[in-house]
């Protein structure tokens, strides 16, 4: 009966200080969260969480912050936490991404934001390059007066903390004039001043025919070729190729939306090669994570993560799945080296953040049950709240990161 008083009153205490900054060391490990109003009436904000397993509030929120952008499609932060503290996270419907001081993980704050430069608009994904600047995909030209013709290309462009602008290039190539070349994903491979950008809509338009990747000269963002991916045996393998990702051989590893996995060689020659290395059961398949040897996919049509063996990479071989239960729909994935977690954020109302724990002998992914929000559940809740920055509502969360 004791027992059953004190878990009570813990519950009843970790409600009291839902909505309200934990008192924290900022030198804790925390997990960021880039998160839309989900009534679109808000503004997105970035989310601070504790994500020390040690922590006796692991799973908690430690403070939030708006940003000055109104919600319209909060979307992809950068993958990783960058070393000069500076995240940037974009509202993608909004054609606006803001830049986030999070140097000070208790006091975050706005530090600078963009939207259209060098002629492109509507940037989609950041990478960060050897001098500290980060490298934008953005998805197309930006219309001229009096112009009704579609744009079917975009470009790349280098940007710095404060976004500025360093340099722009357009991926436009007349060999492939009468298709969408929208930039989407890139991998930057400086070994080999080589960088792999997938081209892949973020509307519906040219969907169906996008199944191309670029390759670019890093040192002077000259284009080297636009190349097509291979359709594998179910001809539908290479359409709307998302997230690169450089694997452990070397190799750069695409996901597409119609759940392959193709996997790119040759890039430091004159004639890349893709091929259709795996397919994952149905479509729209999420962001992908490497870790060592390991590839974990977010597969929302059957509501799992699926985890390959890439030592071979030719031959990927599954180890796991992890299912999540019939009404999650897995999307972002990011996972952190020092305490070994993989987060993973939902793309539907209602639905909660999890992280996740991987075997690294086996392969096997399990839920982190000690990952609890304020209402002592496992996992974190978006759910409508009283956030710390003083907005009240339900978040959309999207792209999240560890701090370093």
């Amino acid at each position: 009966m004791f027992r059953k008083l004190l878990a009570v009153l813990g519950a009843l205490s970790a409600f009291a200080i839902s909505g309200q900054s934990v008192a924290q060391d900022d030198t804790g490990k925390y997990l960021y969260v880039w998160v839309g109003d989900r009534a679109g009436e808000g503004n997105d904000f970035i989310a601070v969480i504790d994500a020390d397993p040690g922590s006796t509030n692991y799973g908690r929120i430690v403070t939030s912050k708006a940003s000055d952008q109104q919600s319209v499609n909060a979307h992809h932060t950068e993958y990783e936490m960058p070393a000069s503290g500076m995240l940037f996270a974009n509202d993608h419907d909004a054609n606006r991404t803001v830049i986030f001081d999070l140097t000070n993980p208790l006091e975050p704050r706005q530090a600078a934001a963009f939207t259209s430069l060098g002629g492109y608009n509507m940037p989609h994904s950041f990478a960060r390059l050897p001098n500290g600047n980060v490298l934008a995909t953005f998805q197309h030209a930006k219309h001229q007066a009096g112009m009704k013709m579609p744009i079917l290309s975009g470009g790349i462009v280098e940007i710095n903390d404060a976004g500025e602008m360093v340099r722009a290039v357009g991926n436009a190539d007349p060999a492939f004039a009468d298709e969408g070349l929208l930039p989407y994903g890139l991998a930057v491979l400086p070994e080999i001043d080589r960088v792999l950008v997938t081209n892949s809509p973020m509307g519906d338009d040219w969907l169906m025919t996008s199944n191309t990747y670029q390759v670019f000269q890093l040192s002077n963002l000259a284009l080297l070729g636009t190349y097509r991916l291979d359709p594998g045996p179910r001809l539908n393998g290479h359409i709307s190729p998302e997230e690169p990702r450089v694997g452990p051989d070397g190799a750069v590893y695409v996901h597409t939306l119609s759940c392959g996995l193709q996997r790119v060689t040759g890039l430091d020659g004159p004639a890349p090669q893709a091929q259709l290395v795996h397919q994952y059961p149905g479509n729209w398949c999420g962001v992908p994570t490497i870790m060592g040897r390991y590839m974990v996919q977010a597969v929302p049509d059957i509501h799992s993560f699926v985890v390959l063996d890439i030592s071979d990479g030719a031959q990927p071989v599954e180890v796991s799945r992890l299912d999540m239960g019939e009404d999650f729909d897995p999307h972002w994935t990011a996972w952190d080296t020092e305490i070994r977690r993989l987060v993973v954020t939902p793309s539907k109302p209602g639905q909660r953040m999890y992280l996740l724990e991987l075997d690294e002998a086996t392969g096997a992914l399990t839920i982190d049950d000690r990952f609890r929000g304020e209402d002592s559940e496992v996992g974190f809740s978006f759910g409508r709240r009283n956030w710390p920055h003083g907005w009240t509502g339900e978040g959309a969360p999207h792209g999240a990161v560890f701090s370093r």
